[in-house]
């Protein structure tokens, strides 16, 4: 920074009154008279703030009367004043003028350098995820709602970021969650409901924990299985606080059951627990606490939030909200008050929550230093009477149809990412690990194990235009795929267009999702080279489970990988 121009265009008042007396005063005595009237002015600590300003060299000290220290500025700076600047009281009335005005540029740039500097003290991002459960395209506004429920909230996200239009998701509820978490497929993983992941798997909180960052999880976990108290609670990957159930929204409904027993049947509840502590019981999650549980979670986000802001440490809050899986029953403030049924009362309640965590990032002063991501984990929920709706899509979640594995992803980063652009770009949920980690500059995405998700930065950025990624695998059950989506093309091994129902033949089906969005037409016969295409893609994701075999589901705790050919 050598040789940066010190130039003000506009001085404090008191300062610019200083300098017209200055120019009007004609006697060269009555004019060091006038300069002195500066001491007058409040001392501002200047040798800091021009360090961080100009690098080197700097000024190290300003006394009022006279300069008594400069370092660095000798010969050859472009500030003409400093090439031969004197210590005494006889200076030079064009080098007087020149103090004034550097003073008053000091005055004006201190309360900037001070900002900077509490800045400093938080230079790495926030991060809020908010994860709503079984959520398809027809549901929000700016995605075109079909039931017509309002969600000016998220839409109003979606216009501050970007709009993801070709975000792709596992295909159900656990795989989700552990493919979001770790950055990697979830059959890599082992996933599976009853046993959820091991221990072994390293979290985003995890990673972000070891960065510096405070962590927590509010809302529905469902990674922990049926024994989730026994290692697997989320403070045992990465979370110091959480709140909200271990397993899942249906749950909610054991009590009402006409054979529940609660002497022979456990009773689901709401929990709660701290890094190092035991979770314990907060109460019985039942329809009536299944109507809030979303709402209090928002709630303890907010203070987990507040009270990170408060200690200048950065965050990662993880927002599952529970919504709109069945059973789809809103908080009481919007039960039957869209006119829309429950999914579309539960909606607008999805949207208030949004907007309870989006206003307090700005109540709290953090909106341009939080990156903020709202996606779905699957598309929309097929069970009646709570049937979602997948928009333009076709097929629910549990399927790897598009309506099952294509969901809403809005992101937002003032300043970082441009606003109001929509991308049809194909981005997965494997990709925030390391996106995330390219955000905040860590190095914490694990590096002995095989991690499938990219870092898509640059394009959120709009440093590229295209994604990192143009092929997403998609996996049901055992380890042979599904589906492939390659560019535009989407190629079935098993055409099954419902959830539980069997394949139906030509089980082999190759589609163009840009001209038949709903998978209708099948053109895999008069395009020969497609399944080539994606047999090679399968064939390299298998090689790589030569060097890192899958971790087996409901694999015990502690886990040791098997050494890879």
């Amino acid at each position: 920074m050598r040789g940066k121009s010190l130039t003000c265009r506009k001085l404090p008042p008191e300062v610019s009154r200083s300098v017209t007396a200055y120019k009007r005063v004609g006697d060269p005595k009555k004019r060091r008279g006038v300069f002195r009237q500066v001491r007058d002015l409040p001392r501002i600590g200047v040798a800091e703030p021009l360090v961080q300003a100009y690098s080197e060299p700097a000024l190290t000290t300003l006394p009022y009367g006279r300069v008594s220290a400069l370092t660095g500025y000798g010969h050859g700076t472009n500030i003409p004043q400093l090439n031969s600047v004197q210590s005494d009281n006889h200076m030079k009335p064009n080098r007087i003028l020149f103090w004034l005005n550097l003073l008053g540029c000091l005055l004006i740039a201190g309360p900037v350098f001070a900002q900077s500097a509490q800045a400093q003290q938080r230079q790495r991002p926030n991060i809020v995820l908010i994860f709503p459960d079984n959520l398809g395209w027809g549901e929000v506004g700016v995605y075109g709602s079909v039931r017509g429920v309002p969600t000016p909230r998220i839409d109003r996200l979606a216009a501050e970021g970007i709009r993801l239009t070709n975000f792709n998701v596992e295909f159900s509820c656990t795989v989700s969650r552990a493919a979001l978490l770790t950055g990697r497929y979830a059959v890599r993983t082992g996933a599976v409901q009853n046993s959820g992941i091991t221990q072994w798997e390293i979290t985003i909180a995890e990673g972000l924990k070891s960065a510096g960052y405070a962590t927590a999880l509010f809302g529905k976990w469902h990674l922990g299985g049926l024994k989730w108290q026994q290692g697997r609670q989320p403070t045992d990957q990465g979370f110091d606080e959480w709140y909200g159930i271990p397993m899942t929204s249906n749950e909610a409904q054991t009590t009402t059951m006409p054979n529940f027993n609660p002497a022979t049947m456990e009773t689901p509840y709401i929990w709660e627990g701290k890094a190092g502590e035991p979770s314990r019981k907060v109460k019985v999650f039942d329809l009536e606490t299944r109507r809030t549980v979303d709402r209090e979670a928002a709630l303890r986000g907010i203070d987990f939030m507040s009270r990170n802001v408060k200690a200048h440490k950065p965050f990662f809050l993880y927002y599952p909200i529970t919504q709109i899986h069945f059973p789809t029953l809103a908080h009481p403030d919007f039960a039957g008050k869209t006119g829309a049924g429950d999914i579309g009362d539960a909606m607008a309640d999805v949207d208030y929550n949004t907007g309870l965590v989006l206003d307090a990032l700005k109540r709290l002063g953090i909106e341009r230093n939080t990156i903020v991501i709202w996606c779905t984990d699957n598309g929309a929920e097929q069970r009646r009477p709570w049937r979602g709706t997948s928009g333009p899509w076709s097929g629910f979640y549990n399927t790897v149809m598009e309506g099952g594995i294509r969901t809403p992803c809005i992101i937002r980063w003032p300043g970082r990412i441009p606003a109001g652009r929509v991308s049809n770009e194909i981005i997965h949920q494997i990709d925030f690990f390391p996106t995330l980690a390219a955000a905040v500059g860590a190095d914490i995405v694990p590096k002995d194990r095989a991690i499938d998700g990219v870092n898509q930065l640059p394009f959120l950025t709009g440093k590229q235009a295209k994604s990192n990624r143009d092929t997403v695998i998609y996996i049901t059950a055992g380890t042979q795929p599904r589906a492939i989506k390659w560019k535009d093309w989407k190629f079935h091994y098993v055409f099954q267009p419902e959830a539980g129902a069997p394949g139906v033949p030509p089980l082999m089906r190759l589609f163009n999702l840009r001209s038949d969005p709903k998978e209708e037409s099948d053109l895999k016969d008069v395009n020969p080279w497609a399944q080539s295409v994606m047999d090679k893609i399968v064939a390299d994701f298998n090689a790589t489970t030569q060097r890192y075999p899958h971790v087996p589901p409901n694999a015990p705790d502690p886990y040791v990988p098997p050494k890879g050919n």
